[in-house]
């Protein structure tokens, strides 16, 4: 079940006749929270056109989210069935004057989870290292993206990202194995506390260790950094 609170911060002019693209108006802020149910795995999807993006581990629900948009047709589209997690930004990220559009979605940190993220410009800041990850996808058109990953995790998971214009950085535990396969764009790829053996980045004093973080991260214009 999903419970949604609006509440009104902020009252701006609303412009009209814009063929441009969408006004913007008073800034609204939204939660929505999902109930944790019977469903014994999560997947959680988060489609956002432009913003500011925030995830991480920390409610006892299934799921529980803020909400910030002064673009009345940026309204997120919430979804929720068995399990099954959609959060969506409607409408074209066009716009005109001073936009805010920021999510601050926190997930339970004991259902398995595969998580997908489809951005297309501004920031997200991704602390998923404390969720139980099966599969992590992120997909970032222009802007920057920090996917920390730092955490215990219990067992192996596997991670896709693909980068467009933008700089996209990826923090890794001490404790895990790490075999990343990263090709960059212009930008290249730069890592910290890894070694390139035949095409893989690895941490070789872990190389045996029980659980392995594989990583397939393709960038386009923009620069993949990873750190360990």
């Amino acid at each position: 079940m999903i419970h949604f609170r609006r509440v009104l911060v902020a009252v701006g002019v609303l412009a009209t006749g814009c063929r441009l693209g969408f006004a913007t108006g008073e800034t609204k802020h939204e939660t929505a929270v999902i109930e944790r149910d019977e469903s014994k795995a999560a997947q959680v999807e988060l489609r956002m056109s432009a913003g500011e993006l925030h995830v991480g581990g920390g409610t006892p629900k299934f799921a529980d989210a803020d909400f910030a948009y002064n673009v009345p047709a940026w309204k997120p589209n919430v979804v929720y069935h068995s399990g099954n997690l959609t959060i969506s930004q409607p409408g074209s990220s066009s716009s005109f004057g001073r936009t805010e559009n920021t999510w601050r979605v926190k997930l339970n940190r004991e259902l398995p989870l595969d998580f997908t993220a489809d951005l297309g410009a501004g920031e997200a800041t991704l602390e998923l290292g404390s969720l139980n990850l099966n599969r992590v996808k992120v997909v970032v058109g222009a802007g920057e993206l920090k996917l920390d990953l730092r955490g215990e995790p219990g067992h192996d998971y596997d991670v896709q990202i693909r980068g467009g214009v933008g700089e996209a950085t990826v923090y890794f535990p001490k404790d895990v194995a790490i075999a990343a396969k990263a090709t960059g764009g212009l930008g290249g790829v730069s890592t910290t506390g890894l070694e390139n053996r035949n095409g893989i980045w690895m941490n070789p004093d872990r190389v045996s260790a029980p659980v392995t973080i594989h990583v397939d991260a393709t960038g386009g214009v923009g620069q993949i950094n990873l750190i360990r």
